[in-house]
């Protein structure tokens, strides 16, 4: 059974940039809701018990229930976005990245500044809901992409890349405090972005 990341902030550490509603219910009621609906789906699937969600998701054309694969992927990627997305926030976020991911961040995209850029851009570009991701393959090259709906790039890259950061572009991550202003959230949300988190991931899968 998997559970839902445990947060290491309190739901109002990252105000002004996230508020502290929108934190309660988009981790209380939407991570909740994923994490639910995974383990209820996968009561069903005996064959993926013990494989890790990074597995069940690279390999979701296994399961060959058409409407367990669907459940599987709406939810297993809501769980997953979600454990990496709050795991990679914190209070005491927003400061440059340093380190090899900062000097591979150069390397690819020619400035941290660039990167941002280039994420904002990928945010702004997902028509409804989805991401924006910043992700790595396994000779440490960083690429953003974006996904539709609860799709990262596990899925759409069949395990060749691995997400390390998210933006969540969802409504239920910004409206209740932006509206409809996208882009004030995505914004901010770098003002609250544990950038060593996300060195911790990038050394870890590249």
């Amino acid at each position: 059974m998997f559970e839902q990341a445990k947060l290491t902030y309190d739901f109002n550490a990252l105000e002004p940039h996230i508020d502290e509603l929108t934190m309660q219910t988009h981790y209380g009621k939407h991570h909740a809701a994923y994490t639910n609906n995974l383990n209820s789906a996968l009561e069903r699937l005996p064959e993926l018990q013990g494989k890790s969600i990074e597995d069940i998701l690279i390999n979701l054309d296994s399961i060959s229930d058409a409407s367990l694969q669907k459940a599987v992927r709406n939810n297993g990627g809501g769980f997953y976005n979600h454990n990496l997305y709050f795991g990679t926030l914190s209070p005491n976020g927003g400061m440059e990245p340093q380190g090899d991911l900062g000097n591979q961040i150069k390397n690819d995209f020619g400035s941290f500044d660039e990167l941002k850029k280039t994420l904002t851009a990928q945010a702004a570009a997902v028509f409804g809901s989805g991401w924006a991701w910043l992700s790595t393959d396994k000779d440490g090259k960083l690429t953003v992409t974006s996904t539709p709906n609860q799709d990262n790039p596990l899925m759409t890259h069949g395990g060749k890349l691995t997400p390390i950061f998210g933006i969540d572009v969802w409504e239920h991550a910004y409206y209740l405090k932006y509206k409809n202003v996208r882009a004030d959230y995505v914004n901010a949300i770098f003002n609250v972005v544990d950038w060593d988190k996300v060195a911790e991931l990038y050394l870890k899968d590249k």
